[in-house]
C-alpha cells in the first residue's frame, strides 16, 4: 500500500493532539494516510499500555486512516541510533509516503524532540540505496519523502505554514477524546497530569481557533518546515 501521508508520533495521541484535523481533511479529499507510533506510551501516568492500544485503534477509525502501526520503541528511552533509524526506514520504504508529518522540533516531553530528529534523519537515510532493508525477505527500494513537516505540540512554536481545518475540528476533538484514559475526566480517580486538566483539553480547540484567526478562518493547525515550501503561483496561497 502506497500512502500519500505518513504521520509519525513518539506516543499514541501525539498525532491526534497535533495534526488530526489535517489528517481528517486529507482523508476526506481522497488521500491515503497512515499513522506510525514509535512507542506505546507505557510510561504514561494514567491508564495502561493495553488501554492506550485500544484507544489508538478507536482514534484511527475516527480519522479514517488506512493503516496504523506501532514500532514498540521504549517510551522515554529510545535513541537516535542505527537500530531505531532502520526500523523507521523500513516503514517509510514500505509505504512510500510523499509527505511525512512528525513531532515538534523541540518540546516539553523529551521524546518529542528525540522523535522529531530521529524521524527526520530516517527520512533522509531512507533515500540512500546502499542502506539495505527488507520487507518479507524482499529487498526494499530506496525512498525519500518529498517533504517532512513538523507539527506543533506543547510549546507555542511559530508555524511556517498553517492548514485550514475549520470543517474538521469536531473530528479532531473526537479523535482526542478517544484517549479517555489520558485526558480530562472529572470523575477519574487517576493522578492528575499536565495533560489531564480541563485547561489542557480546552487549549486544543483554542489554539486551533487562534491559528485560524490569524489566517482568517475558524480553525487551523500549524507546521514548521525543514526547507522552503514552493508554490506554482502566489494564487495558491489563501
Amino acid at each position: 500500500m502506497k500512502l500519500d501521508i505518513l504521520a509519525i508520533g513518539a506516543h499514541p495521541d501525539d498525532i491526534e493532539l497535533s495534526c488530526s484535523g489535517t489528517i481528517a481533511k486529507e482523508v476526506a479529499l481522497g488521500k491515503k494516510v497512515g499513522i506510525l507510533d514509535l512507542t506505546r506510551g507505557e510510561l504514561g501516568t494514567r491508564g495502561t499500555p493495553e488501554i492506550r492500544d485500544q484507544e489508538a485503534k478507536n482514534a484511527a477509525k475516527i480519522l479514517g486512516v488506512s493503516v496504523r502501526e506501532n514500532l514498540n520503541f521504549r517510551d522515554g528511552f529510545f535513541t537516535n541510533d542505527e537500530e531505531h533509524q532502520l526500523a523507521i526506514i523500513q516503514k517509510i520504504r514500505k509505504y512510500k509516503p510523499e509527505i511525512v508529518l512528525c513531532n515538534a522540533i523541540t518540546d516539553r516531553h523529551i521524546d518529542h524532540g528525540k522523535g522529531s530528529k530521529l524521524t527526520s534523519d530516517a527520512c533522509f537515510l531512507s533515500g540512500l540505496r546502499r542502506i539495505e532493508t527488507f520487507d518479507d525477505k524482499e529487498v526494499q527500494e530506496a525512498w525519500r519523502p518529498k517533504h517532512v513537516f513538523h507539527y506543533i505540540q506543547w510549546k507555542n512554536i511559530e508555524p511556517d505554514f498553517v492548514v485550514d481545518i475549520s470543517d474538521y475540528i469536531d473530528v479532531k476533538m473526537d479523535s482526542v477524546i478517544a484517549y479517555e484514559s489520558q485526558f480530562y475526566d472529572p470523575n477519574s480517580n487517576e493522578p492528575s497530569t499536565p495533560i489531564s486538566s480541563k485547561n489542557f483539553m480546552d487549549s486544543i480547540r483554542y489554539r486551533a481557533n487562534d491559528l485560524g484567526r490569524i489566517i482568517g478562518v475558524e480553525y487551523a493547525e500549524g507546521y514548521t518546515v525543514e526547507r522552503y515550501v514552493a508554490v506554482n503561483s502566489i494564487f495558491d496561497l489563501i
